[in-house]
């Protein structure tokens, strides 16, 4: 049971620091990230972490809603829903995010 309500929370937070992004507020990424973007481009670049971000939270938050409902109902086809929307929602999200790091960081490190 606190496996669901724990991804739900993890989602939540992770969905927050992905507004914060987005609003041009990359203090939640790595010091790397933050020095390595100009002023003038912080904005665009938190908007597409941010957006990725978000994406990944949602994902995370919704497979958790899924695993609760395989739980209450145990019927394991919710769950296995819920684990594809988590690889799908990672690896669009996390894809987001690299492109804007390559774009705007001229690489990940």
């Amino acid at each position: 049971m606190e496996k669901f309500i724990s991804l739900m929370i993890l989602g939540v937070a992770i969905i927050v620091m992905g507004i914060l992004n987005v609003k041009g507020n990359i203090s939640t990424l790595h010091a790397h990230h933050r020095r390595r973007v100009s002023e003038e481009n912080r904005l665009p670049f938190g908007k597409m972490v941010g957006a990725g971000t978000i994406i990944v939270g949602f994902s995370l938050f919704f497979s958790g809603v899924l695993q609760a409902v395989t739980y209450f109902t145990n019927n394991p086809v919710f769950g296995k829903i819920g684990v594809a929307l988590l690889i799908v929602g990672l690896v669009v999200g996390c894809t987001i995010m690299f492109v804007a790091m390559f774009k705007y960081n001229k690489g990940i490190f």
